[in-house]
């Protein structure tokens, strides 16, 4: 792959443009008035969303895709988009494009094996992060938990506190409308993916890292390959904030900047007087042994306070004043499938959730827990990720659900991963009743519809856990509980 992003005016085509961290970076430079398309065979919002911006989207992958931007007159969405604002960049007769892929594309892909062939610089998505990272004061969040909701928090504050930040997530978020928004100043906030190794690209200004822990073992066999990843990213920015509460963060990173929701540690950063509630988290903040003030979250449980934490050291060392952070982040509501609230019907609550990782579900469901009366339960629908993370991490799921009182699983969600008859959703169905009462298996995302409107009664909190596409099934699920009975005589 070619090694020299090129921001003058040289169109983009990205292969698999729907994907949450490629049409982020499709956004970013379209409003940056480049000329880009791109290809997906699953169109959907968020694909309309960059159609609305000028991005022309084809819904098929194949050779011809390259050849758009040959032609000699604006022909495409984006050129007549850009060229109606008198932004029309000069591409040369017979230029093709830059051609953007992720992981997620393979060298069968028709449209990547043309490129190829017609001499396109074909740049990996994290190559087109790293370049846009190193033209701006970049902060970059980094860890295997809460990238999302960190980025996010960071991104948020500087926002509200006028500093117009660029913000490049991987989920979205209501107050920039996506996942995604452009701003003027010299601050770019991104998410920084270590899944494939590809953490080590980015040089930003500061490095936060939240955690670090095994999640991705179809890429990495030991933690010890894990942290040598973040090693690199670490040695690679200038300021490096790490949360003190992760062990291998503390020990083997050494942040230049730290920060811990323990008060008897030593980090820069401390809360005490925790309060967590239905509502959100207060707690008082610590700047090294000096109290800063009182933050109010509308996010949930510690690990939110953790998320939360990162962002106000962020934006002391930028210079901010607490009383402005504070302000900032108390009326962040989270970003979307990061316990998102769907919906309530008949005394029913509907949330929607990224969690994939043991760590992850723990959590959740911790914080779930405090918005219980008593009486209520607490009904979670699983749908296990890759069948690598399900066989490595069999033990640690099964006994993952301790706070819930029932627990619904579906089959794998591949991820494009081959099944090798190892593991199955069932018989992680089987582990987690070991260790738990009442757990249901159910093979299909129709199955699992069936199930729960025989399942859920009044006072159920329902959380549905997976980042595959289980969330489909919960506007269903709602629509016919929201349809009166049928009379029977």
């Amino acid at each position: 792959m070619s090694n020299s992003v090129d921001f003058d005016g040289r169109p983009f085509h990205f292969i698999g443009i729907g994907g949450i961290g490629m049409s982020a970076l499709a956004y970013v430079l379209a409003n940056k008035q480049l000329p880009v398309s791109g290809s997906d065979k699953y169109p959907n919002h968020i694909t309309k969303r960059l159609e609305s911006i000028g991005v022309n989207i084809f819904d098929r992958q194949e050779a011809n895709n390259l050849l758009f931007f040959r032609s000699p007159t604006p022909t495409s969405t984006n050129e007549v988009y850009l060229e109606k604002q008198g932004k029309i960049h000069n591409i040369e007769q017979g230029m093709t494009p830059q051609v953007v892929c992720s992981t997620a594309i393979n060298n069968n892909n028709s449209e990547y094996k043309a490129a190829l062939e017609l001499g396109c610089p074909i740049f990996h998505r994290s190559d087109v992060l790293a370049a846009l990272i190193a033209l701006h004061h970049s902060i970059a969040v980094a860890g295997t938990h809460g990238k999302t909701t960190t980025s996010s928090l960071v991104g948020y504050m500087l926002l509200e506190t006028g500093l117009d930040p660029t913000i490049i997530v991987g989920g979205e978020v209501n107050a920039w409308k996506g996942n995604a928004r452009v701003g003027q100043s010299q601050y770019l906030v991104a998410e920084a993916d270590e899944s494939d190794g590809s953490l080590i690209k980015h040089s930003p200004k500061i490095g936060i890292i939240t955690n670090i822990e095994l999640d991705h073992p179809d890429h990495y066999e030991t933690l010890e390959e894990v942290v040598d990843i973040f090693l690199k990213f670490a040695k690679q920015c200038e300021i490096v904030v790490g949360c003190n509460d992760c062990s291998t963060v503390r020990n083997r990173l050494k942040p230049t900047i730290s920060y811990s929701i323990h008060s008897n540690t030593d980090a820069d950063y401390s809360v005490t007087d925790i309060d967590y509630h239905a509502e959100g988290t207060t707690a008082l903040v610590w700047e090294k042994g000096t109290v800063l003030g009182v933050l109010k979250l509308c996010l949930l449980g510690h690990h939110n306070l953790s998320n939360a934490l990162a962002a106000v050291a962020i934006g002391r060392n930028l210079g901010l004043e607490f009383e402005d952070i504070a302000k900032g982040l108390a009326s962040f509501i989270g970003a979307r499938r990061r316990f998102e609230l769907r919906g309530e019907v008949n005394g029913i609550t509907f949330i929607d959730d990224y969690a994939h990782h043991p760590s992850e579900i723990r959590v959740t469901l911790a914080a779930a827990k405090l918005l219980l009366q008593p009486g209520e339960r607490i009904v979670v629908v699983f749908q296990p990720h890759r069948y690598s993370r399900t066989l490595t991490f069999l033990y640690e799921f099964a006994q993952s659900f301790a706070f819930a009182d029932a627990v619904v699983i579906t089959k794998i969600y591949s991820a494009g991963e081959a099944d090798l008859g190892l593991v199955s959703g069932e018989k992680l169905a089987k582990e987690i009743g070991k260790y738990h009462k009442q757990v249901i298996y159910q093979p299909s995302l129709t199955n699992v519809c069936d199930c729960l409107l025989q399942t859920l009664c009044p006072g159920d909190l329902t959380l549905f856990l997976g980042a595959g596409n289980l969330n489909q099934v919960i506007p269903e699920v709602i629509n016919t509980l929201r349809q009166p009975a049928t009379a029977t005589s």
